[in-house]
């Protein structure tokens, strides 16, 4: 019997990695000879910052059918919850601890459980990197990311891309990519190179009526969609701006928005949310790259700017995991016209329901999307290049088949069993 700790966010939590960490420790959960838990966070985060980051309305019960435990322990803001945390992780004797490394200034924490763990117990550390090289660029994030993650035995990354960040960011180390099991030579730190599984909680309802919940979204023929957290990295002015060209040529089109603005959801009249955001900025603007501030992101303006309120659907809020799959039905293509990326659960989603990935080509998406077969590439940045992607889209359809192909090897129970199989690989030198 082995036992693992999946260390993140629980599913009382918004966002992917909630999502992400629920899968992994049910995939688990439904291999033999394994006995599962979820460590949480009771908060993830600095208390100043502004933002509400509780699912409050997805009603189903994730953990229903399964074995798993959810323990919520580590409060960011209280260091003895840290210590709390460790020795209750020590305390269920785990095999193996998978921390989802999703932000740098987790790193204080993080580091700070794993190094004990890796120091005082038998469990193997593993970290699941989603990033190495923070996408806002504070200048603190290469210091708080060498010290989150600097205790692991083995990482997992979805991407070369970030196999070649973990280099740069620790240059003294030498690591060594496999794709499942472990490297049999203690000079190197293993690399287990795999990919973001395709969510299977997100799943087409049969019985879903698509051309009724069109007509009530009032949506056009050919719809795109731009799904989840809206954030600046995420290009959703560009998706605007791209959309507004393509309007100019073709009237049988939607641009279909779905997803909450990342830093307004709280009520902004009251007096404790309003000395958060003063404080935030103070931090922010010692920290944070100008460019990269997005206090002042607001993209659905662009809307009235081009005139495009015929031809938008937009649904500015939380979507419950219960609505996900409604959005994915209606639409046709999926918009990822990033400025930088990581792997994409907003992607994997959408195998789910074998909608073509129009994405740029930074990141990862040169490596999973293939252009003209279950996609389009634009160039990033470029508008002229994203409206093109999308004429394509319309006039050289994808076949489905093609996305089905492309993700089919892209489960949880393969991605689960990966990280468990610990055959040994000799390096070539």
């Amino acid at each position: 019997m082995r036992r693992i700790v999946c260390f993140g966010p629980g599913p009382v939590f918004k966002g992917g990695i909630a999502n992400y960490n629920t899968s992994l420790a049910k995939a688990m959960d439904a291999l033999d000879d394994t006995e599962v838990y979820i460590v949480s966070w009771t908060n993830q985060y600095p208390a100043i910052i502004p933002r509400d980051f509780i699912d409050r309305k997805s009603k189903e019960d994730l953990m229903e059918g399964t074995k798993i435990k959810v323990i919520y322990s580590c409060n960011y803001n209280n260091p003895r919850t840290w210590h709390k945390t460790y020795k209750i992780i020590r305390g269920l004797k785990p095999d193996i601890v998978i921390f989802q490394w999703a932000i740098a200034i987790q790193g204080i924490p993080m580091g700070y459980i794993a190094k004990k763990l890796k120091k005082r117990t038998k469990a193997e550390v593993i970290f699941d990197l989603h990033f190495v090289i923070q996408k806002e660029g504070s200048s603190l994030d290469n210091w708080m990311t060498r010290k989150g993650i600097r205790y692991a035995h083995t990482y997992i990354v979805h991407s070369y891309k970030t196999a070649e960040e973990l280099q740069y960011i620790f240059p003294e180390k030498r690591f060594y990519i496999v794709y499942k099991g472990r490297c049999d030579d203690n000079k190197y730190k293993t690399v287990i190179k795999l990919f973001h599984p395709v969510y299977n909680m997100f799943r087409p309802d049969l019985s879903f009526d698509r051309e009724t919940h069109r007509q009530e979204l009032n949506l056009r023929k050919h719809v795109f969609l731009f799904f989840g957290f809206i954030r600046k990295y995420k290009g959703l002015h560009n998706c605007i701006k791209a959309f507004a060209r393509l309007v100019e040529v073709r009237k049988d089109v939607s641009l279909l928005i779905a997803g909450e603005s990342f830093w307004q959801t709280l009520d902004s009249r009251k007096l404790s949310t309003r000395i958060k955001q003063t404080l935030f900025g103070m931090v922010k603007s010692l920290f944070l790259r100008k460019k990269d501030n997005e206090e002042n992101y607001r993209p659905l303006e662009l809307i009235k700017r081009y005139h495009l309120e015929p031809y938008t659907t937009v649904v500015n809020d939380f979507i419950p995991n219960e609505d996900v799959h409604r959005y994915f039905e209606v639409s046709d293509a999926i918009l990822l016209f990033y400025s930088t990326a990581t792997p994409s659960g907003v992607e994997s989603i959408a195998y789910n329901f074998k909608l073509p990935i129009l994405a740029t080509a930074v990141g990862h998406f040169p490596e999973t999307v293939k252009n003209g077969y279950n996609g389009y590439l634009a160039t990033p940045e470029n508008i002229e290049s994203m409206t093109d992607a999308m004429l394509q889209a319309i006039e050289n359809p994808i076949p489905r088949e093609h996305i089905a192909e492309t993700s089919k090897n892209m489960s949880w129970e393969n991605y689960a069993r990966a990280i468990l199989d610990t055959s040994k690989h000799v390096p070539l030198n």
